[in-house]
């Protein structure tokens, strides 16, 4: 049966490989990103390729009223699956030396951004008795390491916030997933150095990480269960790495 899944920063990474396994087994999509001539070029390819109806919603997630308006222009409200993708790092400090705006972007996306489009969405998952909430954490969220203080912090609040949602939802019969990837070669290390290229490339260097294909497998996975069964909380890392702190390089 085709469900509609909406999708939070879909223009890169887990988030569109995401849109595009879903795509790819006839469901429908509503995506949404910062980068609007990404997100059109996403949603035509998706369209003409695979024949799913694809919205696609530009806003910033840190944005509330953004949030707001945007899924109050639905012309439908069913949605059956919330990717909550959007996040990111910002930074690799020692916390003495981090710099305010790295935070406050981390902060604002990661915690807040979630929070604004789940408040958005779970009435109508409510209304409907049914739905599922799919949050990617990270291992940055079930342990802390060097120069990853903010960034962990943020995602240790997506674990609680998970737990947090799956009490509190229980009675509606809402499905929430928390997904924990380790590394994976996607912008993520671009963006968390502020746009170093050359030296996010050396952060993969020497075993092999997983894919931004890998990690949305596990995600369509989860969606496919029977309606009894949810997995709750999962940690995905590529052979290689055993935690945040362990990687094989050869």
């Amino acid at each position: 049966m085709s469900k509609t899944i909406f999708i939070t920063g879909a223009t890169s990474g887990f988030g569109k490989a995401s849109a595009e396994l879903f795509a790819e087994n006839n469901h429908n999509l509503i995506i949404t990103g910062r980068r609007k001539e990404r997100l059109n070029a996403l949603a035509t390819e998706l369209k003409s390729k695979h024949g799913v109806d694809v919205i696609s919603l530009c806003f910033d997630v840190r944005d509330n009223n953004a949030v707001v308006r945007a899924i109050n222009s639905l012309p439908n409200k069913k949605i059956d699956v919330l990717i909550n993708n959007a996040g990111l790092a910002s930074g690799l400090n020692k916390i003495q030396n981090g710099l305010l705006d790295d935070w406050e972007k981390m902060i604002d996306t990661n915690i807040k951004g979630l929070l604004y489009v789940s408040k958005a969405i779970m009435p109508l998952m409510i209304k409907q008795q049914r739905g599922h909430i799919i949050n990617i954490g990270s291992t940055a969220g079930k342990e802390a390491y060097e120069n990853g203080n903010v960034y962990c912090a943020t995602k240790h609040a997506v674990d609680a916030l998970s737990k947090s949602m799956r009490i509190d939802l229980l009675q509606h019969g809402i499905k929430v997933t928390q997904i924990c990837p380790g590394a994976a070669e996607t912008e993520f290390s671009e963006v968390r150095l502020h746009g170093d290229v050359e030296k996010a490339k050396t952060i993969y260097n020497g075993y092999e990480p997983m894919s931004a294909k890998d990690v949305a497998s596990v995600i369509y996975y989860v969606t496919t269960l029977p309606k009894n069964l949810c997995v709750n909380d999962l940690v995905l890392t590529s052979l290689s790495q055993a935690n945040s702190y362990y990687i094989n390089r050869v």
